[in-house]
């Protein structure tokens, strides 16, 4: 399993939604321009996420995966 962590600069977003294409339930619009979105979500998106990391025209979308620590 894998952390999943993010973080979209929402300065540098200009609402072009190439995330909300690619990863719906992680990126969502609200109203014309501004995002919504899961700083962290589960492993599962993991592929998505990047994905719509690489897409983003303006470099908005900073990523962090990383192997899951097992601390007790």
């Amino acid at each position: 399993m894998m952390d999943v962590k993010l973080v979209v600069d929402l300065n540098r977003c200009q609402g072009y939604a190439q995330c909300v294409f690619l990863a719906p339930h992680v990126f969502t619009l609200h109203g014309e321009e501004s995002l919504l979105y899961d700083a962290g979500p589960d492993d599962g998106e993991r592929e998505r996420v990047s994905q719509a990391a690489a897409a983003c025209p303006v470099q908005a979308i900073t990523t962090d995966i990383r192997p899951q620590s097992h601390e007790q």
